[in-house]
């Protein structure tokens, strides 16, 4: 004699499935707009030699890269084939180097300048010469965080 009584049988009503193409489309949309799959067109051919005792570098966002290397056959014509600096996606000279480091370092919150790092990725044919400039000059810019990139040894 109670007055609610239990309803027996019913079933849950069944999750709809309609907006989940919505949902899908939504998120692939999202992941399309934010990747970034490479930042700098190489125009230099760049093997860089093999080390041992390697060091990964933790936020990429922080590194600037530059190559120094042959000019990519493509570009022969036009700059040579003499080992040439690339900053971003054009041939640049040594002297050019500060600004590149400028224009990268405003992109930077400034809590996180004092870690930036320039990493070289030199070819393994190229002489010290050309290294040396740029490091002379990475280091009148004030950019004391060097790395240089290289290939892990294979193991025999």
């Amino acid at each position: 004699m109670s007055k609610f009584s239990k309803k027996r049988g019913k079933a849950d009503p069944e999750v709809s499935t309609a907006s989940l193409p919505d949902i899908i489309f939504m998120l692939l949309f999202f992941f399309m707009v934010v990747t970034v799959l490479r930042d700098a067109e190489l125009k230099v051919k760049v093997v860089t030699p093999y080390a041992s005792e390697l060091t990964k570098l933790e936020e990429k966002s922080l590194v600037n890269y530059l190559y120094i290397g042959k000019p990519t056959k493509q570009h022969q014509q036009t700059y040579g084939t003499k080992p040439r600096l690339q900053l971003g996606d054009k041939f640049s000279e040594v002297r050019d180097i500060p600004l590149f480091l400028e224009k990268h370092k405003v992109k930077v919150p400034e809590a996180k300048r004092p870690r930036i790092t320039s990493s070289l990725r030199v070819d393994g044919e190229v002489t010290m010469g050309v290294v040396q400039d740029v490091k002379t000059q990475l280091r009148k810019s004030g950019q004391l965080r060097v790395n240089y990139s290289a290939k892990k040894t294979p193991d025999k």
